[in-house]
């Protein structure tokens, strides 16, 4: 278990929906101070160059919220100082599924990804800066550029160890050790390569697999994915792809079925492809936003994150069925950049890579037209809980293991 995460037995603070969903919203709307220096201060403190970094990331925006009422970041007072109270009497996060158990385990929030949600709900017009007035969006992507450039740095190297420490990674797995010369800056161990064998395909019977490491939530249709996971009043297929509704390709999803793959900063960032396939066309980006795609924003109800973020889109012909899937990297808060490693042709099969994200919380879309897929039945499960206006919950899940099937008339 890594620092991040405590099983709901150690949950003995409040805040949340009963048995599902987010937990931690409480009394946020009720900070105020610096919210932004604040932000732009745990940016700067993860650079090794920063006097109290330490070669520490808990110093700066990988620090956990949890961790702030024992007073590890009391750096914050100066700026927010109601945030150590808050952290004291409520949890701040997400619940998760563990797959193939009725365990979840609770993961907690990086202090970065709730100021920027602060922000971009309590202060989305304009923020108070010391230089002025900023719009929140300007400030995220000025920061998200920053913290790329911090990253790109060779001396950024020095804060690899801590990340391992931190979030418990796996360093069996990898490709390169650690300490090789392959990792020139920090972002390149954090879009590191794995062994071949460290993510096998499972299940030769099963057709589709989990396209990343990842909190993963999946729909039959994008109409039940707006039922309980994606509630923003403007998402749309056709806002997500960037195209007029009128579309062919838009017209062909509709009705359509619906994963979404959310990393977090500890996961593996390559991400690969759910189906044997063939792309068909070069990405295609779309300019836009930098917000987190935490679940609590991708559930606010007036806001879509997903068509509003820095986005591209990957088409791919499903090979059983001759049907498209629509594959959409999106960018988040601190992501520095979307970058494949196929091209117009390629011929992909189930759990051969596409591409990587640069730092920071990312998340893929698929949607695929109807026909192609039929989600399997525990996702199902967590991702649309039985009772009237609960949300779902995520399952963790891998590179290559099982999520769905063709329909048996359809292969």
């Amino acid at each position: 278990m890594t620092m991040t995460q405590l099983n709901e037995s150690e949950l003995n603070k409040p805040g949340g929906i009963e048995g599902y969903g987010q937990v931690g919203m409480q009394g946020m709307e009720m900070l105020d101070g610096e919210i932004a220096e604040a932000f732009k201060e745990s940016v700067e403190r993860s650079s090794p160059q920063h006097p109290d970094n330490h070669n520490d990331v808990t110093q700066g925006i990988h620090g956990h919220i949890h961790h702030f009422a024992s007073g590890h970041h009391s750096w914050l007072n100066k700026f927010v100082p109601q945030l150590q109270a808050l952290a004291a009497k409520y949890h701040v996060g997400n619940y998760v599924a563990i797959r193939g158990t009725n365990q979840r385990i609770f993961e907690s929030m990086p202090i970065y990804a709730r100021l920027g949600m602060h922000l971009l709900f309590y202060g989305k017009e304009q923020v108070k800066l010391l230089e002025g007035s900023k719009r929140v969006e300007e400030l995220l992507k000025e920061q998200s550029k920053r913290e790329g450039q911090i990253y790109d740095s060779p001396e950024s190297r020095k804060n690899i160890p801590s990340f391992i420490h931190t979030y418990n990674i796996d360093t069996s797995e990898l490709l390169y050790p650690p300490e090789s010369p392959e990792y020139k800056n920090f972002n390149e161990f954090f879009y590191r390569k794995l062994k071949p064998e460290a993510r096998p395909v499972q299940n030769p019977d099963h057709e589709f697999c989990s396209a990343a490491d990842c909190r993963l939530v999946v729909y039959p249709t994008v109409h039940v994915a707006q039922t309980f996971w994606i509630k923003g009043d403007e998402f749309t297929v056709p806002a997500l792809l960037g195209l007029d509704k009128s579309d062919p390709l838009c017209r062909a999803l509709e009705g359509g079925s619906l994963a979404s793959f959310r990393l977090a900063p500890s996961d593996y960032h390559r991400f690969h492809s759910l189906a044997d396939a063939t792309v068909i066309g070069e990405p295609r980006d779309i300019p836009g936003q930098y917000y987190t795609v935490n679940p609590q924003a991708i559930n606010e109800k007036n806001f879509d994150v997903l068509s509003a973020n820095k986005r591209s889109v990957l088409l791919l012909n499903h090979d059983a069925t001759n049907k498209k899937i629509a594959f959409i990297a999106v960018g988040a808060l601190l992501v520095g950049s979307i970058k494949w490693t196929v091209s117009a042709g390629s011929k992909v099969q189930r759990g051969d890579e596409l591409g990587y994200f640069a730092y920071g919380g990312s998340t893929v879309v698929a949607v695929c037209e109807p026909g192609v897929v039929e989600w399997d039945r525990d996702l199902m499960v967590n991702s649309s809980p039985p009772k009237p206006g609960q949300l779902g919950i995520e399952t963790l899940v891998k590179v290559g293991w099982s999520v769905g099937k063709a329909p048996r008339d359809k292969k």
